[in-house]
């Protein structure tokens, strides 16, 4: 297949060709209200400067958060020490971390076309990113987008196929707050932890020895008990 694309590509350059010249742009982020699950919605704009008749575009994009590029409170930096650690190590643990990859089919176009990208969204707090998302209380989370693909074009003497370059990317700003309507829409004033059935049994019994009408009311009295314990 690699052969291939670098035939056409080389042939197409000999014909003389326009070869595509493709730069992105993330306009905003924002639910989708509609999905079974949670997603977020980026709405990308895609534009061709090479003159090139874009007949189809299999594009994907690599999304990692950058953690360095924002401040923290001190009551966040606490929440994100399970990921880096204590503060005066974050010089060497503040790294990127891994959102999503994600493929989408974009339209033929010329010139200029908008598109959306969809990203489902975990609320898995063992997932780092999710992790990193509710350790914050306010502000935007620094994202880089990182693009690549095939690009189809139509020429005079029929079709071509290029490769996206490695070096498209784009930077975003995510709002704390759009994450925070997303979950609110699919976990209502809720969150979700993941617990293996040994401890799920444990605090079951505990739940059903003491009464306690919900699992929230178990936690809560757990959380009383270390607290009265390390006074």
């Amino acid at each position: 297949m690699t052969e291939l694309v670098a035939g056409l590509v080389a042939g197409r350059a000999a014909r003389g060709a326009a070869m595509t010249d493709l730069g992105f742009a993330c306009l905003d982020v924002r639910p989708d209200p509609f999905a079974a699950s949670p997603t977020l919605v980026f709405r990308l704009r895609l534009t061709e400067t090479g003159g090139a008749v874009v007949q189809a575009l299999a594009l994907r994009c690599q999304i990692r958060i950058e953690p360095q590029r924002r401040r923290y409170t001190r009551e966040e930096a606490v929440l994100l020490g399970d990921l880096f650690g204590d503060r005066s190590r974050w010089g060497d643990t503040l790294r990127a971390l891994q959102f999503a990859n994600v493929s989408a089919m974009v339209p033929g176009f010329t010139g200029v076309t908008e598109t959306d990208l969809q990203v489902p969204v975990t609320y898995d707090l063992e997932v780092a990113a999710s992790k990193y998302f509710a350790a914050l209380d306010d502000g935007e989370i620094p994202l880089i987008l990182l693009f690549s693909g095939t690009v189809f074009t139509r020429t005079a003497q029929g079709m071509s196929v290029e490769q996206v370059p490695w070096d498209r990317e784009v930077r975003h700003r995510l709002p704390v707050a759009v994450w925070r309507e997303l979950m609110d829409r699919c976990f209502p004033g809720e969150g979700w932890v993941r617990l293996s059935r040994e401890t799920l049994r444990a605090l079951h019994r505990f739940k059903s020895a003491r009464a306690l009408a919900t699992w929230d009311d178990a936690v809560e009295a757990l959380l009383a008990q270390a607290e009265e314990a390390a006074r």
